[in-house]
């Protein structure tokens, strides 16, 4: 069957087509915006793109059309797809029909971390030897692919609250049906499509209705909008993840907690009802991957893993493609790319790396491109959320609803060190990191796009001054 994915460039949209492939289909697809990691993953895979949206990537039609949520009426594709009566369906519904059905599924859902902890979950089974299938937001180092299809039942996929299609406005894993389901965190995004923090409660609500009572739920206790949800009602056992281990006992309600064992996570214990299951050393930093880990830890388990074979399998996480991912130190200067596009990402992100550099100058490269981010939902948070950094270059897009330059004004460190620059071009951003960077700096870059070629500018750039 030819399947042609509108969308195709999309972290979710491109693993589909690997799965689909794998399954023996022609696969195909458009997408206005292709580049790197997940342009590149397609071609290896022997996957055509085509650029842009014209009716004539669809001449002669394809048998199915898988529509990515980015699309809606009024693209020149959506239109002729209607018009011409072709089949058409959502990714996450052929995901569902096709991949999902019959196996036994661990979803990682939550506002931030899903790709990471997907990516340490389906490491983790992988080093167990349960060789899983899995569907990731990104593409994890420890895999050549961001998805597969794999030899047992078990599947591991990135859960996503944002909607399905344009002709179906539920979250996408809502068709997913988990019976293992990691809830990481919840705290309000995609503006777009949700008006509040209580609209987004009800989609997890819905996923949390579809866990089977044999199933398993795992948590974080204190996240209040999550506990919500469970209180709303949760027929499923629930696993409680906590960040230390003092005052507990076998009748804690927190089954798995942490302690940190150095200053920047890379080496933390891991206990279980209190009880020590052994030690975490890794190459990853930030308290936020140490709870990404864990809750990793705990859905392993859920399928036969047992926790001292998991933290083995984490001391050789290679971690993800542009989460926080060292692009590489030219002229004493280290780049790093990351996918940080929420105050809460920036921050946690940016005190990780504080805990891993100390005392070295930290710039932080900011671009606000998702849509939440656009509208300004957040605007008042970002300076705070930014606040670790020695430097903080704000990229102003054209297409923003609203200003950055006052947030040099609100800075936390603004009566002190920090310097906060605002620029409408990426060659100013490059211009400036060249001129002042110097031996022992990190330049942080934050965005959940291409940032316009940045990345590779910025190195080809530091390499001339060698």
């Amino acid at each position: 069957m030819h399947l042609h994915i509108l969308g195709i460039c999309g972290t979710f949209m491109g693993s589909l087509a690997v799965l689909a492939k794998s399954l023996g289909h022609q696969v195909t697809g458009s997408d206005a915006n292709v580049y790197p990691p997940m342009s590149v993953q397609l071609e290896e895979q022997g996957i055509a793109l085509c650029r842009g949206y014209s009716e004539k990537h669809l001449i002669p039609h394809p048998d199915l059309i898988i529509v990515g949520n980015a699309l809606s009426r009024g693209n020149e594709a959506v239109e002729y797809v209607l018009d011409k009566g072709i089949p058409y369906v959502s990714g996450p519904q052929w995901l569902a029909e096709h991949v999902l059905k019959d196996r036994w599924v661990l979803g990682v859902a939550g506002t931030h971390g899903k790709t990471t902890t997907s990516s340490m979950l389906a490491w983790i089974l992988e080093y167990a030897g349960l060789k899983p299938g899995y569907l990731i937001g990104g593409v994890p180092k420890n895999f050549e692919v961001s998805a597969r299809l794999g030899d047992t039942p078990f599947f591991v996929i990135e859960a996503d609250e944002y909607d399905s299609a344009f002709f179906d406005k539920r979250s996408k894993f809502i068709h997913y049906k988990p019976r293992t389901a990691i809830l990481n965190n919840l705290e309000f995004d995609h503006a777009d499509i949700f008006d509040d923090i209580s609209d987004i409660q009800k989609q997890f609500h819905q996923l949390v209705r579809t866990i089977p009572q044999l199933g398993l739920v795992i948590l974080p206790k204190g996240d209040a909008y999550l506990e919500e949800v469970i209180d709303t009602g949760c027929w499923t056992p629930c696993e409680y993840l906590g960040s230390t281990v003092e005052g507990e006992d076998e009748n804690s309600d927190i089954t798995w907690s942490t302690r940190i064992i150095s200053e920047d996570a890379s080496e933390f214990e891991v206990f279980c009802k209190g009880a020590s299951q052994g030690v975490v050393r890794w190459s990853q930093c930030g308290a936020h991957n140490l709870n990404n880990g864990l809750a990793a830890i705990a859905a392993a388990r859920h399928v036969g893993v047992t926790a001292p074979i998991a933290i083995e399998a984490l001391s050789q996480f290679e971690g993800v493609a542009r989460r926080m991912e060292n692009l590489g130190r030219v002229d004493g200067v280290t780049i790093y790319d990351d996918f940080a596009h929420h105050p809460t990402a920036i921050e946690t992100t940016l005190e990780g790396l504080r805990a891993k550099v100390g005392d070295e100058r930290i710039i932080a490269v900011i671009e606000p491109r998702s849509n939440t981010m656009k509208s300004g939902i957040h605007k008042n948070k970002l300076a705070a959320a930014a606040g670790t950094a020695d430097e903080v270059i704000w990229f102003q897009p054209e297409d923003l609803a609203w200003t950055l330059n006052s947030l040099d004004k609100e800075s936390p460190q603004s009566a002190s060190s920090q310097k906060v620059l605002v620029y409408s071009s990426v060659k100013e951003i490059v211009a400036r990191i060249v001129e002042t960077a110097k031996e022992g700096d990190h330049v942080l870059v934050m965005s959940n796009g291409g940032f316009g070629g940045l990345h590779a500018e910025l190195l080809a750039r530091l390499k001339k001054r060698v």
